[in-house]
């Protein structure tokens, strides 16, 4: 602890003052002189008298020259809309545009494209992107924390791309609507990025060090208005839904059950940086299926929110701690089968260095699990200091409706809920302004109700060690990465509305990779290579150790942009609690053994060029109890560009162990068909068998944009039990038995009133 408050009282001494890296690089945009059609041809008056940037900067494979390949950018403005345009030359190598497919929200890596970034506070934090590929499929999200971008955050704008022999032409038309941005100010963050894989160049209009994204907001140079960007007035967006559907349950005999259903999302803007979110009986049925992973490990697993309601400013909730420390998770509301009745979201900036949030939503009762209608609330604030680091403030309000009423104790044998929990957190959040340096402190506290009166477990709630303390700092330069963490975490406390997987532990992390950067006849194969040595002790709060991974690993990035990586790891467990090795339900190691091993592996992804890719990792050693596991693991894709784009997973478990458990062998295979006829019609199928759960999953979805952010879906589910017949009580190898099978239609529509 004596270290953790050494370094908190060192962080403000770090320099954080320093000037905005690419103050020199300005844009100046001016209000349009003719109207702009967005056709993908530049060729009205307007463009003629916008102001050109171009000469772009090399960023991979090397961050020290100019860019081979010529981009030509122009913006300009009206009442409405930011134009923006830009000219892609090729580079001089031959070939076609290389394009997964015309997808929306397309993978960065795999295909030739151009990108946007704007940071429309020019606090080098937050902001938007957009961009298309190089056949017109939109890619959009919001950017966070810097240099992160959320792309399941989806809007309105307008964009076209023509190919011509030696280039492609793009212009984009970005309504004021869509984004956020404060009244009076004339200087926004901008960039722009350009990918061609064909060269295996990727390019920035600023210069940025190759161990940044891109989408670094500190990098970013000055767009600079002609006059205050203009207001878009009224601001008000109305998104109706209604969904119709047929499911079963065949695995429970239930007959084919009809729904219709009725809700509304709303999009109010109170001022044109502050924008208050509501919803009245959200559906998310058009959300992509997560994807199945075998799942070996001691602790809950994390899936990312994908649901529109939470994404807009939704980092101030849900980044706020670390990735295993987090006070607040979207996606404990509403999942599982409990219905949302209605939420509300007031989020944005208050001004350049303020930014706020708060959030309201109202859950239903559940019947059949007892679950009472719950209420969470959550408030949160954050205040710029220094140039780009903040501090921010949570709350988290987790409440029971009318569970624990006199008279009215907790049913017999149902579950037992708490009437409420909550948590108040600080954080601060370091960033330099060259981003060499990050980091983070943090506290956070809990705070619970006792059980309620007349349950088996009532009695009073649990008191201290229910507070998280926790830091990091990380250097990361061109060639040096160093960093360290250091969490404490109560055993009493508690995050329901949070993922927190582990409890009553004191961690140690530290990491140190240097990279080297070949030079001469090497730098035309390999664009960079060297090592990374990581350690994580865990100690429980008696200060036992309890868990240490040490991995040395080495990475090799060749210039075509495939990657080879090996590692070698040693591990030590002792057992908090009675676990199953191969978490298929079987006899459990004893609380209190101890295990170690030493295991070894590699990875390898081919280079996106080509039509066909693959990759593949391996893991071969020691496991729990003295056995072995062996994992084999391999993604193969062949695209018919830009059309379809075909891609399946595997992965194989061998896992041997001392009797009662013997050998265990398991497959996770999930083959995935994208057909895209036009960038505003798709067909997903997705399969996934998973033989350590017993489920195979296929999830097929039609969906037509047929306008701009509205909808049409078309999505069927079925769940299959593989190998067994339940009519001879027995497993059947080859047998895939239905569980459960659902049809829904579902329409929406983006109203600006």
């Amino acid at each position: 602890m004596r270290r953790l408050l050494l370094f908190l009282a060192l962080l403000p001494a770090l320099p954080l003052l320093a000037q905005k890296k690419n103050e020199a690089y300005q844009l100046h945009i001016t209000r349009a002189s003719s109207p702009i059609v967005i056709d993908g041809s530049i060729d009205e008056e307007a463009w003629r008298s916008t102001e050109v940037v171009n000469n772009f900067w090399m960023v991979l494979p090397m961050d020290t020259s100019r860019a081979n390949v010529r981009t030509d950018v122009r913006m300009a403005y009206d009442d409405k809309n930011i134009y923006l345009s830009a000219v892609c030359y090729h580079g001089n190598v031959e070939g076609p545009y290389i394009v997964e497919s015309l997808r929306r929200d397309w993978n960065f890596g795999r295909n030739d494209n151009f990108i946007v970034f704007m940071d429309t506070f020019d606090d080098q934090t937050n902001g938007f992107t957009f961009g298309t590929n190089t056949v017109g499929a939109q890619w959009d999200g919001l950017l966070y924390e810097g240099s992160k971008a959320n792309l399941s955050w989806d809007n309105k704008w307008f964009s076209a791309v023509r190919n011509y022999p030696d280039r492609y032409v793009l212009e984009y038309a970005i309504p004021f609507k869509t984004i956020r941005y404060k009244r009076g100010i004339t200087r926004w963050g901008i960039n722009f990025s350009r990918q061609d894989l064909k060269t295996t160049e990727k390019s920035s209009w600023t210069p940025i060090p190759r161990q940044f994204p891109t989408a670094s907001l500190a990098y970013t140079g000055v767009l600079v208005w002609d006059e205050a960007p203009p207001q878009p007035g009224p601001n008000i967006s109305m998104i109706p839904y209604a969904l119709t559907g047929l499911s079963r349950d065949y695995e429970h005999y239930v007959p084919n059950k009809s729904r219709f259903d009725m809700g509304l999302d709303a999009k109010v803007a109170i001022t044109s940086s502050l924008n208050l979110d509501l919803t009245i009986n959200p559906d998310f049925s058009q959300v992509d299926v997560d994807q199945q992973v075998t799942n070996l490990d001691r602790f809950e697993l994390f899936f990312p929110e994908r649901r529109q309601f939470f994404l807009e400013n939704g980092d101030q909730f849900t980044n706020f701690g670390y990735a295993t420390i987090r006070p607040f998770f979207s996606r404990r509301i509403g999942l599982g089968g409990v219905p949302i009745r209605f939420g509300a979201r007031l989020s944005g900036k208050l001004n350049k260095n303020w930014r706020m949030g708060l959030m309201d939503m109202q859950t239903g009762r559940v019947e059949d699990l007892a679950l009472p209608a719950q209420n969470f609330a959550v408030m949160a604030l954050q205040r710029r200091v220094f140039s780009r680091s903040n501090v921010g403030v949570l709350f988290v309000n987790k409440q029971s409706i009318g569970y624990d009423l006199i008279g009215n104790p907790p049913e017999a044998g149902k579950p037992v809920y708490s009437r409420y929990n909550r948590n108040l957190g600080f954080e601060y959040n370091l960033a330099s302004a060259n981003n060499l340096w990050t980091g983070k402190a943090l506290f956070i506290k809990s705070f619970s109700s006792a059980p309620p009166t007349g349950s088996s477990t009532s009695g009073a709630a649990p008191t201290g060690d229910d507070a998280v303390y926790a830091a990091n700092l990380q250097y990361n330069s061109r060639q040096w990465l160093i960093g360290g963490q250091v969490e404490q975490v109560g055993q009493n406390y508690t995050a329901e509305a949070g993922y927190v997987p582990r409890r009553g532990y004191n961690r140690g992390y530290a990491t140190l990779g240097y990279t080297f950067l070949p030079t001469g006849p090497l730098a035309t194969t390999i664009q960079s290579h060297g090592p990374l040595v990581q350690s994580t002790y865990f100690f429980d709060r008696a200060g036992r150790q309890s868990d240490n991974e040490s991995v040395l690993s080495y990475l090799v990035t060749f210039r075509s942009r495939s990657t080879f990586t090996g590692w070698v790891a040693t591990d030590y467990v002792r057992l908090l609690q009675p676990f199953d090795p191969t978490n298929t339900g079987r006899e459990t190691l004893a609380t209190g053994s101890m295990h170690r091993w030493t295991a070894w592996g590699t990875t390898f992804v081919s280079k996106p060029q080509s039509l066909f890719t693959y990759g593949f990792s391996t893991r071969y050693g020691g496991y729990y109890a003295d056995g072995t596991r062996l994992n084999l693991t391999a993604d193969l894709g062949y695209r018919f560009q830009p059309f379809v784009s075909l891609a399946a997973s595997a992965s194989y478990n061998d896992i041997k162990l001392p009797l009662p458990w013997g050998r265990t062998r398991f497959w996770l295979v999930g083959p995935r068909f994208d057909v895209t006829m036009t960038n505003t019609l798709y067909l997903t199928t997705f399969v996934q068998y998973n033989e350590q759960q017993k489920n195979m999953n296929l999830n097929a979805r039609v969906q037509w944009r047929y306008k701009p952010a509205s909808d049409f879906f078309l999505v069927y589910t079925d769940n299959y039990l593989p190998g067994f017949s339940p009519q001879l009580g027995m497993d059947v190898p080859g047998l895939f038995t239905v569980k459960n099978r659902a049809l829904v239609l579902k329409w929406t529509y983006w109203w600006n009133i």
